[in-house]
């Protein structure tokens, strides 16, 4: 795993617009970042995709067993929003995408930081816009990222009826061109799909519907759980038909409590760090994360600096502290993409700092095939 400084493309702007990547500058400053990449060996991937299938599977077996010992409490989830995940989960309903975000230099193996598992972002520049990255830059090299055929291989697996609605709130740029992303690729599997904001969302007493009176059978929303069941209409969910996308059960893996959970069914385990929900049981330094925080929002770092945000009131856990790595000043995050319950694909978030906060920047990667 090396870190490379490059120069960026003079039309990369204009690059950006084409394929659709509206937020590639966020608020006058480059999120899209081609002044560097990283690159790995074949070797290197191997090591990543099977840690990521590892935590996957580790996270299957903790739902499974939370639901059966009814472990509400370690997840902070109220009892109406446990009896939706348990209903979810038992109905087997598929879920089509996570990010768990790792830490890893290329040495030792890689360790779970958290699972982005309900609302992960970064999606579109990790499966579309590095690539074309790639394409114009470098013949000769691969890239750890079967995200968009495995999107659309997922979509015609889901089982889901002829209309699906797709849903995210008004102020983000970057959730939309996400769900537009997502959209693109349910089509391309063949569903019917239509956007709708979330104050679009309707309630005739019934059943959910959109502004066309059209029944809201199957809704992806990029918008958090724990958000939703707070809406005007969140007490209509556990009789509504609509299939959701995530599903219910998605908010146990969701929250950072359930770090403590995979450390208590699991410990020692090599991709897991130590985490408990008090403080001083780790055996060392650790940070303190707020279970519904998001974006570095809330975090506390053993050298006491903090970062700001709305979650300053959520229980928390604290997680032994493992300082991302530094390359050339820059602290790179690797989220590893599950899609369909499996490894693929690889994208990259930097930040300035050791603290991943909504400042940083999403720089490509590359692999050199074996020979």
């Amino acid at each position: 795993m090396q870190r490379h400084t490059t120069e960026p493309r003079p039309d990369r702007r204009e690059r950006a617009r084409a394929l659709g990547f509206a937020f590639a500058d966020i608020e006058g400053e480059p999120y899209w970042d081609e002044t560097a990449y990283y690159s790995f060996t074949a070797e290197e991937v191997d090591v990543l995709e099977a840690a990521t299938d590892e935590i996957e599977r580790l996270t299957i077996e903790a739902v499974d067993t939370a639901i059966r010992q009814d472990a509400r409490e370690a997840f902070g989830l109220s009892p109406g929003a446990w009896r939706l995940a348990k209903q979810s989960w038992e109905r087997q309903e598929r879920h089509l995408y996570g990010r768990l975000d790792l830490r890893w230099d290329g040495s030792g193996p890689p360790l779970l930081l958290e699972y982005n598992a309900d609302t992960p972002t970064a999606l579109f520049e990790a499966g579309v816009v590095q690539w074309e990255w790639l394409t114009c830059t470098d013949d000769t090299a691969d890239q750890f990222n079967s995200i968009h055929e495995a999107l659309i291989e997922s979509w015609g697996k889901m089982g889901l009826p002829g209309l699906v609605h797709f849903a995210c709130a008004r102020d983000s740029t970057e959730d939309r061109g996400t769900v537009d992303y997502l959209r693109d690729t349910a089509m391309q599997a063949g569903l019917r799909a239509e956007f709708l904001y979330m104050d679009e969302i309707g309630w005739d007493g019934t059943r959910f519907r959109d502004l066309e009176e059209r029944p809201i059978s199957a809704l992806f929303k990029l918008y958090p759980w724990e958000w939703l069941l707070a809406e005007s209409f969140g007490s209509h969910i556990a009789t509504a038909d609509t299939r959701w996308i995530e599903p219910a059960w998605r908010m146990i893996p969701a929250g950072k409590g359930f770090l403590a959970w995979l450390w208590k069914l699991f410990p020692g385990h090599p991709n897991l760090l130590p985490a408990f929900l008090e403080p001083g049981r780790t055996g060392g330094r650790e940070i303190s994360k707020p279970f519904w925080g998001r974006e570095g929002s809330n975090l506390v770092a053993p050298d006491g600096t903090t970062t700001d945000g709305p979650y300053a009131g959520n229980p928390r856990v604290w997680q032994a502290w493992a300082e991302l790595p530094r390359f050339d000043g820059g602290y790179p995050v690797l989220g590893s993409w599950i899609i369909g319950g499996r490894s693929r694909g690889l994208g990259i978030r930097e930040d300035s700092t050791p603290l991943t906060r909504d400042t940083s920047r999403f720089v490509p990667h590359l692999f050199r095939p074996a020979t």
